[in-house]
């Protein structure tokens, strides 16, 4: 069966924009994870936003080390930081 057999072309073009702005999206995310994290009142909250924030870091091109000590630490400042960073890179 061929690749998007069943959608339309409006369709394809929809789904390909999507794919092409990925990592926008992502950015998008993570930027209102680390705004809920700095409201975030209970562990239990913190721990899905951070759950949150990991998935979304793995769709953007970043420091795979500096991703990793920054969820190791949950440190909010630091996921702030990189997510401004590769807003700017946009």
């Amino acid at each position: 069966m061929a690749k998007h057999q069943n959608l339309s072309s409006h369709q394809q073009k929809i789904v390909k924009r999507y794919y092409q702005n990925l990592d926008s999206i992502a950015i998008g995310r993570l930027s209102e994870v680390v705004g809920e994290l700095y409201l975030a009142e209970s562990d239990k909250a913190r721990g899905r936003l951070w759950d949150r924030a990991a998935k979304a870091l793995d769709k953007v091109a970043a420091n795979d080390a500096r991703v990793q000590k920054i969820l190791d630490a949950r440190d909010v400042e630091g996921l702030a930081g990189l997510v401004n960073e590769l807003a700017g890179k946009r």
